[in-house]
C-alpha cells in the first residue's frame, strides 16, 4: 500500500529498517506526553513489529506510515489508522518534536483522511486525544473532526486520571 505524496511528504509502510526511528519517537517525552508514560523497550518493539506486515483496507493492524520531508529525506514522523470495524478506523501520528508547528501534522493527516475515505472505504474515522493536548486537537478540529464527547479520568498517565476527548468525522464532512 503507498500513500500517495503531498506537497511536502511521502509516504512509505514502516520497515525493519526504520525501528531506530520509531524507537526514538516513542522513548522521546516531548511526543509521548500525552500519550504514554515511558514503556520499556520490548514493549515498544512489539508494537513495532505488529505493524511491519503490509497492510491494505481492513487489515487488522495499524497502517502505520513513514512520513519523510521531500526536500531532505528526513523523517518526520509515523501516521496511519487502524479498523475498528469494516468502515469505521481510528487515526494516529506521532511528529518528532523538531518538525512540529510547520503544518506537516495537518498535511499528513489530510492525506491519510483522503486515502481512508478514497481508497479504504472508510465512513467514520474517530481520534481519541488526552485532554490537554491542545495542539493534537486544534490538528484534528482544523481538519474537519468534531468533539464528540469526554470520556471522564480513562486513561492513567504521569500517576494519575487523566479525560480522554473524543472525536469523528464522517465522510461526507470530509472537504
Amino acid at each position: 500500500m503507498q500513500l500517495p505524496d503531498s506537497d511536502r511528504l511521502t509516504y512509505q509502510q514502516i520497515t525493519a529498517d526504520d525501528w531506530p526511528f520509531f524507537l526514538q519517537l516513542q522513548q522521546n517525552p516531548a511526543v509521548m506526553q500525552f500519550i504514554a508514560d515511558p514503556l520499556p523497550e520490548t514493549f515498544i518493539r512489539e508494537a513495532f513489529t505488529t505493524r511491519l506486515p503490509p497492510w491494505q483496507p481492513g487489515a487488522a493492524h495499524w497502517l502505520c506510515l513513514l512520513m519523510r520531508d521531500k526536500e531532505s529525506g528526513s523523517p518526520v514522523g509515523v501516521t496511519g489508522y487502524i479498523h475498528r470495524d469494516s468502515d469505521l478506523a481510528e487515526v494516529g501520528f506521532l511528529l518528532d518534536p523538531a518538525w512540529q508547528g510547520l503544518g506537516y501534522g495537518y498535511e499528513s493527516l489530510r492525506a491519510v483522511c483522503r486515502y481512508a475515505f478514497r481508497e479504504g472505504g472508510i465512513r467514520k474515522l474517530s481520534a481519541t486525544v488526552t485532554a490537554g493536548n491542545e495542539a493534537s486537537r486544534n490538528l484534528l478540529i482544523k481538519i474537519g473532526f468534531r468533539q464528540e464527547g469526554t470520556l471522564r479520568e480513562s486513561w492513567w498517565l504521569h500517576e494519575k486520571w487523566h479525560d480522554d476527548w473524543l472525536f469523528g468525522l464522517l465522510r461526507h464532512e470530509f472537504r
